[in-house]
């Protein structure tokens, strides 16, 4: 059975829709005290609205801004005087297109929210974390961080960032009881990837390198990342746990229909 989490605050960043609110979901029905983030509040109010529970609350953040990051690990800290863990899960994608017609401000705005906003989300738990005796950080990578996504500009490089920055923590705070891991979801059936035609050439790429061929959910994402922040993987760190159907098995998808021509 599931550890009870009632004595957790737990932060999940990009909470307001799909893997976020999955997430908190997850964590919030085992009881944790959860406190999602996000840019736009009407989403925000939506996902707490839609999970249902009087212990999942919200407060509207950009985790690119250091002083919003501080405001809300604070903000989240309050429920139970502590924190006790953390899914950076905020992240997102920008305009494909080849590497030598990358658009320089938006790759860095990508590169920025993936990576950036992920060390912000480390450096200001981790003292909370180390503070709660059993503090669990999880970010969210993607496939794009380990395989070769062509003309995904900055997305790919700042997965690979935001989990090189996981396994250095991981080192650094594993001696305070502190665990730092990572995921890496695959193609997840969520409002970001609605615009892809199931049946289409880019659908019909992930299926065809996905042992098990299907879309996954965001609730297969939450499974992990909730026993990722509970007690039962308490000698687990410093790990990216793949979560695909076995795409990594095999190779990236070609989103070349989408991308502007070499």
């Amino acid at each position: 059975m599931a550890a009870d989490l009632s004595d957790h605050a737990v932060l999940v960043t990009g909470g307001g829709t799909g893997i976020g609110r999955a997430c908190a979901a997850r964590l919030a029905a085992d009881g944790a005290h959860v406190t999602i983030c996000g840019r736009t509040e009407s989403k925000l109010q939506d996902a707490v609205q839609r999970i249902g529970r009087d212990n999942v609350r919200y407060i509207v953040a950009d985790i690119t801004d250091e002083a919003s990051v501080e405001a809300t690990v604070a903000f989240a800290s309050e429920a139970t005087g502590g924190l006790s863990g953390c899914v950076a899960n905020a992240g997102g994608g920008g305009g494909l297109a080849p590497t030598s017609k990358q658009d320089t401000a938006e790759f860095t705005r990508v590169l920025e929210l993936n990576a950036l906003g992920t060390f912000l989300c480390l450096k200001h738990t981790l003292p909370k974390l180390v503070e709660s005796g059993h503090g669990s950080f999880v970010g969210m990578s993607s496939i794009a961080g380990r395989l070769v996504h062509p003309y995904f500009g900055g997305y790919g490089a700042g997965k690979a960032a935001l989990e090189q920055l996981c396994r250095v923590a991981a080192d650094e705070y594993g001696h305070l009881n502190v665990r730092v891991n990572a995921i890496r979801p695959g193609f997840i059936a969520t409002e970001i990837m609605e615009g892809i035609d199931r049946g289409g050439e880019i659908y019909d790429s992930y299926v065809q390198n996905t042992p098990m061929p299907r879309l996954g959910e965001p609730e297969d994402i939450a499974e992990l990342a909730r026993f990722l922040i509970g007690p039962e993987s308490s000698w687990i760190t410093g790990q990216v746990i793949e979560v695909d159907g076995g795409h990594s098995l095999r190779r990236g998808p070609n989103f070349g229909p989408f991308a502007v021509q070499l």
